[in-house]
């Protein structure tokens, strides 16, 4: 089994205008259509047998709509996160609704939405998402959106896992995209509460490198993922295979630990 913890679709009026978009700003061109369907139809042709959906809320009054929808997409092959806002008044209340929907843990992304992990404002929302055994994934490192600033840092991240012991963090692109001894230097194998997943790496990461940190923080914690639409899932899992790992490291990281974590 393969577990895709890394992708995006969107709402099917609206996926042409954002991958647009978000083509222009990446320079990337997309693998699919950027719809729920889509995303099951490259599933099939890249044998992925369940897909994380992260979606991500760019304004305060996007989370209901968005955590809504991620609920109604939820099926055998989609497993969906919510969305909150860091600027959200209502964002305590709105983690309980996202818990109450049956989604499977919140994204966010600092670079989108402005904001650094380690704010302590952020704090009470960690703890409530602790409470509420919601898991927190967030984008890594460097993002073509990035301009002289780059918010969510591995030292930044370090600081936000360190005082939140209670909350399982995910930090999408191996703990940070292009920024990789930071993340050995202030990441790799220092957190129980610390999971990282590989999407989109193939594109940006030498094999010795990526072999590295994954020693570094064990296997064990390890989730795989494409960002797909932006990167094809099977060029990932070749990359994952190809690597001198035991068969059973590999299935840690191509679904065990996803269903462990995930309670699926």
């Amino acid at each position: 089994m393969i577990i895709d913890f890394h992708t995006h679709a969107f709402v099917d009026n609206i996926a042409e205008k954002a991958l647009s978009k978000l083509s222009q700003t990446s320079g990337i061109s997309p693998i699919t259509d950027g719809t729920v369907n889509g995303l099951k139809e490259n599933m099939k042709r890249e044998n992925i047998d369940k897909s994380v959906i992260l979606p991500v809320a760019t304004k305060p009054s996007q989370q209901k709509s968005i955590n809504n929808w991620a609920s109604s997409i939820c099926d055998n092959e989609i497993i969906s996160f919510g969305a909150l806002h860091p600027s959200a008044e209502d964002i305590l209340d709105e983690a309980e609704r996202i818990k109450k929907l049956g989604l499977y843990g919140v994204k966010f992304h600092c670079e989108y939405q402005t904001f650094y992990p380690n704010d302590k404002k952020m704090y009470p929302v960690y703890q409530k998402l602790a409470e509420l055994n919601l898991p927190v994934i967030f984008h890594g490192g460097w993002d073509p959106l990035s301009t002289d600033i780059i918010y969510g840092t591995p030292e930044r991240f370090a600081n936000a896992v360190k005082d939140n012991p209670n909350l399982t963090f995910i930090i999408a692109h191996l703990g940070g995209m292009k920024m990789w001894d930071d993340v050995k230097k202030y990441l790799a194998g220092k957190y129980l509460n610390l999971y990282f997943d590989t999407s989109c790496l193939s594109r940006y990461i030498s094999n010795d490198t990526l072999l590295d940190i994954i020693n570094m923080h064990t296997p064990d914690k390890i989730l795989f993922g494409s960002d797909s639409p932006w990167d094809k899932p099977s060029d990932d899992v070749e990359l994952i295979k190809n690597l001198p790992l035991s068969d059973s490291e590999k299935k840690k990281i191509f679904s065990l630990n996803a269903k462990k974590l995930l309670n699926i």
